[in-house]
């Protein structure tokens, strides 16, 4: 009966003491698209990810209630840095849904107009606030129903200190009339959290941070859930010292012994990794703080896990000594010359072969659609020679020869040819991603190999000029570009058989394969040009080059391409392609194959839709 009333009293005692409106919450993930658009249409950085942010404890004076209900909950705020824009993860700050949702919007607006740091936090915010309006004045009617509507929920600050009622006066003439207040009286505590403002960014100190080098460890090491993408907001992070394990009482547990049992040869059964893996995503998710400890002595017995490159009789041919290319560092805004090696590649163990018998119905099929894009035969009329007279042209002569002297002109018709001028370049993502399974029977290059001998098949019978290779990668000296057909090769056997000996590879060094795709393709006479990037994931590599270099990297590949006349595509297996891929190639520049299993049929089609106008 205790419990019971307790926890009744407890209910209440929180209801009473939240200035939150529970009813009219909206959640971030509802938002985060619009957030997005908004973000990026403005101005902001369309490299950052939207993200929900980590809570802060944010130390104001409470009230009476509050400390009756023991109020600690920390808050989360809008900030950003160089990664990511992250906002709160719910709002309930207004009593309705629709000005919830409006306060989203306008913190994106907010922080596409400001990408650097804060000198003074609520004179900069008043400043920002100053320049959207003066840049947007369209936005003058949302912001002022914004301001006037948070004015109303705060506290009432008149029996609290002369200096926090001088802040809070402050605090509220800046939100209704930005850029008017210049001086803050100092307080002992926070002022109630102005969520129409940006805070600044919630960075650890850097003294803190590990030394990494060129390899450094960064998103690659996060887990992540196999079976859905994670929407629970960021955690907080303490640091703690690590402990010299010299001190403390060390406790025995006579059931840690071995015992006789256990040498006894017995089917125990074995833990099951996926089980482990929800069970440790579920405790994470429990955990309101991380604690992390630096280990300042034997940091030689860190170990880093990588993938061995199989041996020389194993592997597949190479081809030269490699190709040095350079690498965009976004940070620096640079492109650092030979920072790459690029092995061009012949696979192993290949050998003629047919096309499969799974696949030949399928390439008839297409092949008779790919007939109409064969040069089209036409008449060119009024021509000084050619196979036929041209009735037209010669009954116009002669009407007007029986009215005045008139010279001659074409009476003949000639049939001609108009030929497709057109090089593609297909490169195709070999990474290990593409060793998984998708049914039963078939894997991602499983599908990836029919696709590609499927795009030869339909290209070979229109007789448009085109090449394929395959690409995968470890670190940044060794990028592994694999050779299927080249521009001067003809599609016989020999490459059917390469594309069928394909085999998973490594990581996805993306931008070094498309300069070399790039180069490739830009040394053809043809005047148009189409490189199709074939992945299933977005670019990343065992070293830095994992998260935003990676697809900054990319981007700039991207960009170097379309200078030289290139047009790029991508077509991709991943869903959640639709985040990063906007950025790399435009909003028309790829497409998003829901079902792996239709991409061997879709992939000539999209071709053929590319390349018919």
């Amino acid at each position: 009966m205790e419990e019971w009333i307790g926890g009744i009293w407890h209910k209440y005692i929180i209801r009473k003491a939240s200035r939150n409106f529970e009813e009219a919450k909206v959640d971030f993930t509802d938002i985060s698209k619009s957030v997005g658009i908004v973000y990026r249409a403005l101005g902001g950085d369309a490299a950052k990810r939207m993200e929900s942010a980590s809570v802060r404890d944010y130390l104001i004076r409470k009230s009476f209630l509050q400390k009756i209900a023991a109020d600690n909950t920390p808050i989360s705020l809008a900030w950003q840095d160089e990664e990511s824009l992250r906002l709160p993860e719910s709002l309930a700050v207004f009593p309705s849904i629709e000005l919830n949702r409006d306060l989203y919007i306008w913190l994106a607006i907010l922080a596409a107009h400001h990408q650097g740091s804060f000198r003074h936090w609520a004179i900069d915010n008043q400043q920002i606030v100053v320049d959207v309006l003066k840049k947007h004045p369209s936005l003058r009617p949302r912001y002022k129903k914004l301001a006037t509507a948070f004015i109303e929920t705060r506290v009432d600050q008149t029996k609290r200190p002369v200096n926090e009622q001088l802040m809070e006066k402050a605090i509220c003439q800046a939100i209704l009339s930005p850029g008017t207040v210049n001086e803050f009286p100092a307080v002992n505590y926070a002022p109630q959290a102005v969520y129409l403002w940006l805070y600044p960014s919630a960075h650890l100190d850097p003294q803190l941070l590990p030394e990494y080098g060129d390899f450094e460890e960064t998103d690659s090491q996060k887990s992540k859930n196999k079976t859905k993408k994670s929407q629970s907001s960021r955690k907080k992070a303490e640091r703690v010292d690590t402990g010299d394990g010299k001190d403390g009482m060390m406790i025995f547990r006579l059931e840690s012994m071995f015992s006789w049992s256990e040498f006894i040869k017995l089917d125990r059964g074995s833990d099951d990794t996926d089980e482990d893996d929800e069970e440790n995503q579920r405790v994470i998710e429990d955990l309101d703080t991380i604690t992390l400890s630096q280990q300042q002595e034997q940091k030689s017995a860190r170990v880093k896990i990588d993938l061995d490159l199989p041996s020389a009789s194993e592997d597949d041919i190479p081809i030269g000594e490699g190709i040095k290319l350079p690498e965009w560092h976004y940070k620096k805004q640079l492109l650092e010359a030979d920072r790459c090696i690029l092995q061009p590649m012949l696979p192993k163990d290949s050998s003629a072969k047919k096309l499969p018998l799974k696949l030949q119905k399928t390439a008839k099929v297409i092949q008779a659609q790919f007939e109409q894009l064969r040069s089209a035969k036409y008449w060119l009329k009024s021509q000084p020679q050619g196979e036929e007279i041209d009735l037209a042209a010669w009954l116009d002569f002669h009407v007007e020869s029986k009215i005045s002297p008139t010279q001659e002109k074409g009476l003949f018709k000639s049939f001609r040819g108009n030929n497709r001028d057109i090089s593609t370049l297909l490169l195709a993502d070999l990474s290990m991603s593409t060793d998984s399974y998708l049914d039963s029977n078939n894997r991602v290059i499983d599908v990836v190999q029919d696709s590609m001998m499927l795009f030869g098949e339909a290209l070979n019978s229109v007789g448009d000029n085109f090449a394929m290779y395959g690409f995968s990668s470890v670190k940044r000296t060794n990028v592994r570009f694999t050779m299927l057909k080249n521009f001067n090769e003809p599609y016989t056997d020999h490459v059917r058989g390469r594309i069928q000996s394909l085999r998973p590879g490594f990581y996805t060094r993306m931008g070094a394969a498309i300069r070399q795709a790039t180069k490739v393709l830009s040394e053809q006479k043809n005047s148009q040009k189409l490189l199709l990037i074939l992945t299933d994931g977005k670019p990343n590599d065992i070293d830095h080059y994992e998260g935003r270099f990676g697809i900054e990297d990319t981007h700039q590949a991207i960009i170097e391409a379309v200078n030289l006349g290139i047009k790029p595509f991508c077509i991709t297996i991943d869903q959640e392609a639709e985040e990063y891929l906007p950025y790399l190639f435009g909003s028309d520049g790829y497409t998003v194959i829901l079902r792996p299993s239709q991409l061997p049929m879709r992939l000539p089609q999209l071709y053929h839709q590319l390349t018919s106008h």
